[in-house]
């Protein structure tokens, strides 16, 4: 078997990039050729995203990947779930709203008189979230649903415009809502719902080929028109996922940057009355694997707090602010990182202030103790989920994997050690392009195996930082 060259579109909620992955028995390798931000963009009619910024920023990377490595011979893309374009005769209808935007508070409300929570749980598995893909459409006016064709997901959304087909591939499908567990689409709660069926596309399984690029891609970025576009996790924690350097039966995972996912890999989803209570999502992973997982809010918090501090004219530098949090030694609180009052962009510490007054506790007093109170906040966050899930999960958690942006945080990491009393093992950094590009080179034939030897890979070529718990 030869080392393969493919590219990695991986899409994250507050920047995206371009990588070029070299996969081969022995090797794994991911070099970013481009880093582009991903800002929403508030408008009169509510908080969207950049979507064609977004993919003109794509394609100028793919451009430079090609530019770079001209043997590349496929491309994966991965991005943030639930949120969606609307298609009428192949052309985007509107702008995709971000899923942050308060629309969704009224899809809720459509849906649970409809469905309650518990019925829906029943049925889709998913945790409930406001922003869950069902919501969004229940939100839409029933003439724009009437008017689309086509309903593609984010990466879906790329791969139609990079390949001209519409497909939705199974692990971003299973965060709609309306997807079976384990199964396809739910023509009997679609039709409860009041849904248009007919918009929703033909699934495609990561590892499938969803077409050859279009003539006029493959001239604009410089491909050969044999390249094509695969179907990877396009759920970017299901490719980060496969990128964890674990054992299923003895690890849980956190895939740590805008959100925190906590959970542990199953071969089932689990509908137990105790996954409900604990509001626990089975969200479909790369082979048929099952993500038992719980959305956690994650560096968001982190960020938007930075974000308010330089609005008021106080530049922060997040490596020595992290480094004097670290030197804190007076008590901060914890509060609840999942309270919705933090889910919309805002005033972060002002928001703090109003948790800690309505529970009674003093609110931090500095900068520093404010990225300690998150800190910890999230440590506790992920530890109680860590063990929540591989109770629910029935998985024996010895050690804990955090990979993604939040790997990098040592302070985050340690304290998470220390709250879990289990070892966590950080890295790798780029895990979500890792796990795309290792589904491209295993449907190019430059690995072979099951997800267990794609991380021996990983293993033996991305040593993870070890962080003991700490009395």
């Amino acid at each position: 078997m030869s080392t393969a060259a493919v590219a990695a579109v991986d899409l994250g909620a507050t920047s995206g990039r371009v990588m070029i992955g070299h996969v081969g028995p022995d090797t794994l390798e991911a070099t970013a050729v481009a880093r582009f931000p991903n800002d929403p963009v508030q408008t009169s009619d509510g908080l969207h995203w950049n979507i064609l910024g977004l993919y003109g920023a794509a394609v100028n990377g793919l451009r430079e990947a090609f530019r770079v490595e001209p043997g590349i011979r496929s491309i994966g893309v991965d991005s943030w779930a639930v949120d969606y374009g609307l298609l009428h005769e192949g052309r985007l209808i509107g702008n995709p709203f971000h899923y942050r935007d308060a629309r969704t508070e009224r899809g809720v409300e459509i849906v649970h008189e409809r469905m309650p929570h518990a019925d829906l749980y029943a049925r889709n598995g998913l945790q409930f979230l406001p922003f869950n893909t069902l919501y969004q459409y229940a939100a839409e006016p029933s003439e724009l649903l009437a008017f689309a064709d086509t309903a593609l997901l984010i990466p879906d959304l790329f791969g139609y415009w990079l390949t001209g087909q519409a497909r939705a591939e199974q692990t971003n499908a299973s965060t709609t809502g309306l997807l079976r567990p384990g199964g396809g689409w739910d023509e009997e709660l679609i039709a409860t719902l009041g849904l248009p069926r007919g918009i929703l596309p033909l699934l495609i399984a990561p590892g499938e080929r969803l077409g050859a690029l279009l003539p006029a891609v493959a001239g604009s970025i410089g491909a050969g028109t044999e390249v094509g576009v695969t179907a990877v996790g396009s759920h970017d924690t299901a490719s980060a996922v496969v990128a964890v350097p674990m054992r299923p039966d003895a690890a849980a995972y956190i895939s740590c940057g805008t959100w925190g996912l906590v959970g542990v890999e199953v071969e089932r989803p689990v509908l137990s009355a105790e996954a409900l209570a604990a509001n626990f999502t089975n969200e479909g992973g790369v082979d048929g694997r099952v993500r038992l997982l719980h959305n956690i809010m994650g560096l968001w918090v982190l960020s938007e707090a930075v974000r308010a501090w330089e609005r008021a004219g106080h530049p922060i530098d997040l490596p020595t602010l992290l480094d004097s949090a670290e030197e804190v030694r007076t008590p901060v609180p914890v509060f609840d990182v999942n309270d919705p009052r933090f889910l919309p962009p805002g005033d972060m510490p002002s928001r703090i202030d109003a948790w800690c007054a309505e529970h009674g506790i003093a609110p931090p007093r500095t900068r520093a103790e404010y990225a300690r109170s998150i800190v910890e906040s999230l440590a506790q966050a992920f530890a109680d989920a860590a063990h929540e899930a591989g109770r629910i999960g029935g998985v024996d958690v010895r050690t804990i994997h955090i990979v993604g942006g939040g790997s990098l945080n040592e302070l985050l990491c340690q304290r998470t050690a220390d709250r879990a009393g289990l070892p966590v093992l950080a890295g790798p950094v780029e895990a979500t392009a890792l796990g795309n590009v290792l589904i491209q080179a295993r449907a190019l034939g430059s690995v072979t195996g099951s997800l267990e030897a794609l991380r021996d890979l990983v293993a033996r070529t991305h040593s993870p930082r070890r962080f003991e718990p700490r009395a």
